[in-house]
């Protein structure tokens, strides 16, 4: 509790508060369209960049003190945004401030992503049969902090941006104290000097190596397209589309997350009973239909219900992919092969900030759809080739 999963609801929330919550005040501060998309992306982007050096530097540094470094960058960068929106909360340099502390911010939570992962893992490796509740149990921490950041965000923002930055400074130091009782993780011999993408072909090497995680990945990137495009739009869609206010746009993803946690909670049960791949199928069917549904969803009610639905489903394909992670990835290279897992797997989403930068509000249901379709195709190509695989029955 106090060395892995204490931790990890610190980070968690910091995390769920600062990327929900700066694109809802870009979108509160310009009422652009285009700008709340580019922000979107411009979070994201530095945050692929940096898996690069993250897994790596994780793998030869351990986790505990990346950890504990990261967050304690972050904390600072957000305590210096504070300042900057308290004495310009309006006009250019408001916006630059923003901006900047977007793709600040996403590069030190990508760095103690890692490393909480990388602890995570080990805890679950620790567990052996019962890796899959270990797992369970920090995508209940995540979908939590989910569940209460966005709200949590929206209703700081309302009191003003300084406030809301100022909290998740606290939440930071906070994150960066608990790291200190992180249990050192294995350490890798270090990597040769000036190559800071030396991690990154390790680990695709590893995922090479491993084709029921290569499968597995695959179809959840394509489905991670679907769910980004609804993330970098849902203020345009609840706002601008419904006509509801930036606070409702945090309720949809607490639904989401609430939603989500009552999935992990079932899929660890059903998980017991029959197995990963049985309930990987499920989920998949549950999440394409849910997403088809939420594109052509009438009014903002059922908008809700439907990305919450979506969710719950991905909350259940995340812990297949979690369990196989920490059964699969050899302990020595975890990091690295996390890192370049990770970056497959998020790289739909500055693409789809881009897709909601360049999309006119009115057409924005048809992409959905048509990301929909695509997620479809990928899930049930991947879990069609995994169908015999001893790996996902065992």
């Amino acid at each position: 509790m106090s060395s892995i999963y204490l931790p990890r609801t610190a980070d968690a929330l910091a995390f769920a508060m600062s990327t929900y919550g700066i694109p809802l005040l870009v979108l509160a501060t310009t009422g652009s369209a285009a700008l709340t998309g580019a922000a979107f992306a411009l979070e994201w982007i530095p945050r692929l960049a940096a898996f690069g050096w993250a897994g790596s530097i994780v793998d030869r540094r351990g986790a505990a003190v990346v950890f504990h470094l990261a967050s304690l960058g972050r904390a600072l960068a957000l305590a210096g945004g504070a300042v900057l929106l308290y004495l310009y909360p309006s006009g250019a340099m408001a916006s630059v401030t923003v901006m900047v502390l977007a793709a600040a911010t996403g590069v030190l939570t990508e760095f103690s992503y890692i490393a909480t992962e990388t602890a995570g893992a080990a805890a679950g490796r620790r567990a052996g049969p019962q890796a899959h509740r270990v797992q369970a149990v920090l995508l209940g921490i995540d979908q939590t902090a989910t569940l209460a950041g966005p709200a949590l965000a929206g209703v700081l923002l309302l009191t003003g941006p300084p406030s809301m930055l100022a909290v998740v400074t606290v939440l930071s130091l906070l994150a960066a104290l608990l790291a200190l009782r992180t249990p050192p993780s294995p350490v890798a011999p270090a990597a040769p000097k000036g190559r800071p993408g030396a991690g990154l072909v390790t680990g695709w090497r590893t995922i090479r190596a491993l084709p029921t995680l290569g499968w597995l990945v695959t179809g959840l990137t394509l489905s991670n397209l679907s769910i980004g495009l609804l993330q970098a739009a849902g203020p345009v869609i609840v706002v601008q589309h419904f006509g509801q206010s930036t606070t409702a746009v945090g309720l949809v993803w607490c639904a989401a997350a609430a939603a989500t946690l009552v999935a992990v909670t079932i899929c660890r049960f059903a998980l017991d009973r029959r197995g990963l791949w049985p309930v990987g199928v499920a989920c998949s069917v549950i999440a394409s239909l849910a997403c088809l549904a939420a594109a052509l969803a009438p009014d903002y009610l059922s908008y809700l219900v439907m990305v919450a639905v979506l969710m719950a489903a991905d909350g259940g394909l995340a812990v297949v992919l979690r369990t196989l992670r920490s059964r699969l990835i050899p302990p020595e290279a975890f990091g690295s092969t996390l890192s370049a897992t990770i970056l497959i797997l998020l790289l739909p989403f500055p693409l789809a900030g881009v897709l909601t930068a360049l999309t006119p509000p009115d057409a924005l249901g048809h992409v959905i759809t048509a990301c929909a379709a695509l997620q479809t195709l990928g899930l049930f190509c991947a879990f069609a080739r995994l169908r015999t695989d001893p790996a996902l029955r065992a």
